[in-house]
């Protein structure tokens, strides 16, 4: 089994959108607060209630497909969309080629106004295990469904925790830096058999 502990080292418009809201809302018999000015344009705030939610799971599958979350010193980068102050350590990394974020509000279900759950759909080639430094192919489409609620004033995506979802790409070079990095030749083998699995998978 390889030592991995280098690898976990590096371990529509906003207006077209409020118009939409607002005719589910109404249908639903419920308003939006007079304080929230929906229409208002500009990120002032990361998950400012100005803008679509969809915006905030956006940014977040997007940092963490470029591999955000495979430092855990880098959990700062992404605190602005969760609501949770920590995370566990993952064993294991879910290999991705692509994730789409819906901004048809008719693809999510509405709770209510400050609470939605927008469905996210992950193109995965695989996995990585970091106990191992193995990786498992394993093509599929997944569907994580992101509960995205008012807090403080602001959008946070408030559930599910979910294992890193990183891009392939991203995680070829991410195993390759830590091929470089190993001294042991043992262990670099194993590393350069990852990178090349990776590389397969692209």
């Amino acid at each position: 089994m390889a030592n991995t502990s280098n690898i976990h080292r590096s371990t529509a418009d906003s207006n077209t959108w409020l118009v939409a809201c607002v005719l589910v809302l109404a249908c639903l018999g419920l308003t939006l607060p007079v304080n929230v000015g929906w229409a208002q344009t500009g990120f002032t705030q990361s998950g400012s209630l100005k803008r679509s939610p969809a915006e905030i799971v956006k940014r977040y599958v997007r940092l963490d497909q470029k591999g955000a979350r495979l430092d855990a010193m880098a959990f700062d980068v992404l605190s602005p969309y969760v609501e949770w102050k920590q995370e566990p350590a993952w064993d294991q990394i879910v290999v991705i080629q692509e994730a789409h974020v819906p901004e048809d509000y008719r693809k999510w279900n509405i709770i209510d106004n400050l609470d939605v759950v927008i469905p996210v759909t992950f193109r995965v080639r695989g996995s990585v295990s970091l106990k191992t430094a193995s990786f498992v192919p394993d093509e599929k489409t997944e569907e994580v469904r992101f509960h995205v609620k008012a807090v403080g004033n602001l959008w946070r995506i408030v559930e599910p925790m979910i294992p890193p979802h990183v891009g392939v790409a991203r995680m070829v070079n991410f195993a390759r830096e830590a091929e470089l990095q190993e001294k042991d030749e043992t262990q670099r083998s194993t590393l350069a058999a990852l990178t090349s699995s990776l590389r397969k998978a692209k």
